[in-house]
């Protein structure tokens, strides 16, 4: 079994990882240096933004603390779906409008092919499967509330779900003892992110950007006409500057990041490939991205090579003790949803950060107060589509082509601080207990 427990080693220790061929490293800044754009996150929101900038000819590079696909680019579920925001849609119309909540969804949309068609212009095996991701009621009631919310989501937003019953979930493969209904959205793919955001990073590259990876950023000053980011060998000098760290951004770089995103836990594994028989024994044979109807979800799929992955949500502390804790909390949960497969063993273990913010929404723009300093942060653990596409806006908006308010307005408004941020893990740690108990 290979296991990630702790942020201090090179690797993640994912099957996505192991998967892909090791990559080039990028050399490490040593010395200083000027561009037009410095982004600080070599994953998918700031690799976007870098690609669209050097294709329009723009000096620019990335500065990345360890290696492309570090962060959680490279360690989430592979869900290139909907997504991006906690609040629900009822939430979105109640506090944008229906006009805006449209528009957030088209973008959500848009996002989606955006990354297909990457897949498809570069010729980049990802091992893409599924048509679109299905939701499914762990409670009885569950079916009921989806069964509603199909009519919502075709009535206000031209999406047309379909509906399955407990049998016809059972004929079409996704049996399980919890699944009691499900509502399958079409939109969306599944695919290998590591597959994606290392070909994404050779893109910038063969546009002529410059990635620096073991470079992390550990002060941002302005300096005259310039923004200047210090790192531990050296210094850029840029005019424009990217912050695209999401979950694993440095809180201090810059100060205003501090208390207005809370990272939080995702822990996934992935075990060895099932056999046929193994399959049917528990009836699941879909290879359909699905999610339970938990606030607390858990998120799940079988792969192209017979592997399953199962994700869950939670974990407050990364010491040895309380990791140990939430992987064995994520198998017990695994064993209980997919009995047949209680005995089969995890080939792969890991966990990365999901970025929250207060607002339950991303932000997407320039950060007030600081003249030339854009965001592109906060996907709230469904990041694929929604960080391609949103990078490119940045770019948009660094070279002039795109206005800050011609993006739904989900996505214009800055991060607001936690109140007492230093208190923001005990009102995790409340919010998880009382989701458990609403999950019951």
């Amino acid at each position: 079994m290979l296991q990630t427990n702790t942020e201090n080693r090179q690797t993640i220790g994912s099957y996505w990882e192991a998967s892909v061929p090791e990559p080039k490293p990028d050399r490490q800044l040593i010395g200083n240096a000027q561009f037009d754009v410095a982004i600080i996150g070599g994953g998918i929101a700031g690799l976007s933004a870098a690609l669209k900038l050097a294709q329009s000819g723009v000096s620019v590079c990335v500065l990345e603390a360890e290696h492309v696909g570090y962060g959680a680019s490279g360690r989430n579920g592979g869900f290139c779906c909907l997504g991006g925001t906690k609040l629900d849609y009822h939430q979105l119309i109640r506090k944008f409008g229906l006009e805006e909540a449209r528009k957030f969804v088209a973008y959500q949309v848009a996002g989606v092919n955006l990354v297909a068609q990457r897949l498809d212009s570069w010729g980049v095996d990802a091992s893409r499967h599924s048509r679109g991701e299905i939701a499914l009621a762990h409670r009885p009631k569950d079916f009921t509330r989806l069964k509603s919310e199909a009519a919502f989501l075709k009535e206000n937003f031209g999406i047309k779900p379909t509906l399955l019953s407990k049998e016809e979930l059972d004929a079409e493969g996704y049996g399980g003892p919890e699944f009691h209904g499900g509502m399958l959205v079409p939109y969306g793919f599944a695919l290998n992110p590591m597959a994606y955001v290392q070909a994404l990073g050779e893109q910038v590259r063969l546009a002529g950007g410059k990635i620096f990876g073991k470079t992390p950023v550990s002060s941002l000053e302005r300096d005259g006409d310039r923004w200047q980011a210090e790192t531990q060998h050296g210094v850029v000098r840029a005019r424009k500057i990217m912050l695209a760290g999401n979950g694993y951004a440095r809180e201090d770089v810059p100060k205003w990041l501090h208390g207005r995103t809370m990272p939080v836990m995702s822990s996934i594994l992935v075990t060895r490939p099932l056999s046929d028989g193994e399959l049917s024994a528990q009836g699941w044979t879909t290879e359909t991205m699905a999610s339970d109807t938990r606030t607390l979800l858990h998120y799940f799929r079988l792969m192209p090579d017979r592997r399953f992955l199962f994700g869950t949500r939670g974990g407050l502390f990364e010491n040895p003790t309380a990791l140990a804790a939430m992987q064995k909390r994520a198998r017990s949960d695994f064993d209980t949803m997919f009995p047949a497969w209680s005995g089969i063993e995890a080939d792969y273990t890991w966990y990365g950060h999901v970025c929250l913010a207060r607002t339950l929404t991303p932000f997407v723009g320039e950060v007030p107060g600081m003249e030339g300093v854009y965001a592109a942060m906060g996907w709230h653990g469904s990041g694929v589509a929604m960080a391609s596409l949103s990078g490119e806006k940045i770019a948009g908006m660094i070279t002039g082509t795109v206005r800050q308010q011609d993006l739904p307005v989900a996505l214009q408004r800055p991060f607001r601080k936690f109140p007492l941020p230093f208190l923001r893990k005990l009102y995790l740690q409340g919010a998880y207990w009382w989701y458990g108990l609403k999950d019951l």
